[in-house]
This record gives structure tokens, sequence and C-alpha cells, in this order.
């Protein structure tokens, strides 16, 4: 129980290279998997998702939610992408309706994650954004809570 295991890190020196990881790391998850993004703007967030969609929600077009909150891409296994950016307190993020996609079946991908450490499930994978050069970049996945 509880504690946090790295489970797979990549490095990519392009859009394109990070949507290729993201894609393979679509192979491991399930409905209910919880992925908590962390990284600064430009830090290959959104290439991420649209990687992560070729593979779940084929045909869906990735964009990121910075002012609706939240996008929905359907497919194999759904996709809830959400933005955390604007979100200050528990009331705000509850007013989204982000706890009611809890109980839907499907990933929750949120990003900037830092904004709201109160609202994470124990169980998720936290995902970390690092720019390494102006194209490379680091991303590093961990398990948490089991």
């Amino acid at each position: 129980m509880g504690g946090m295991a790295l489970f797979k890190e990549y490095v990519t020196s392009s859009e394109e290279e990070t949507e290729k990881a993201a894609a393979e790391f679509a192979a491991s998850l399930v409905s209910g998997d919880f992925l908590a993004f962390y990284g600064d703007l430009g830090s290959g967030k959104t290439a991420f998702i649209r990687g992560l969609a070729s593979v779940l929600c084929r045909g869906a077009r990735v964009s990121s939610p910075t002012y609706a909150i939240v996008n929905e891409y359907n497919g194999d296994l759904n996709i809830y992408h959400f933005d955390m950016y604007r979100i200050t307190d528990d009331d705000s993020l509850y007013s989204t309706g982000f706890y009611d996609y809890f109980d839907r079946s499907g990933i929750i991908a949120a990003e900037w994650c830092e904004n709201v450490p109160f609202a994470l499930p124990e169980k998720r994978y936290d995902i970390v954004f690092e720019k390494t050069s102006e194209t490379g970049r680091r991303i590093t996945i961990s398990k948490c809570g089991g």
C-alpha cells in the first residue's frame, strides 16, 4: 500500500517521439487509471495525450482543454482530459464535475496537477515532463499507491 515506484522513463527529441512514447504507454492502461501530469507550458503534455488517443481513441482530435476544463475523447477506452491550470481550490474543481468522472469508465488524464494535490487519488500514475533542450523531453512515469 502507498508509496511510489518508477514505472517507465522516456527520453524524446521531438513531438512525434513523445506521441510514440505515449502510444507505447497506452498499452499498459486500463479503465479507471488516473494520469497526473506535471510540467511547464510546452513540455509535451498535450503531445502525450495525442499519443494516448492515437491508440485508445482513434480519430479523436486532441486539443488542450484550457477553457473547457475537460475534453472527452471516445474510443476503446475513453479519455477524460482535464486542464487544472485555472483551478485553485476544491470548490472550483467540484463545480467542473471533476469528481463525477471517477464513476465513469475510462481514463482520467489531468494536466497541471501541481494545482490540485488535494484532489488526486492515491492510486495513480504521476507523469513528469521536463524540457532537456528546445525539442528534447524527459518523461518520467511513476506508479503511486499500489
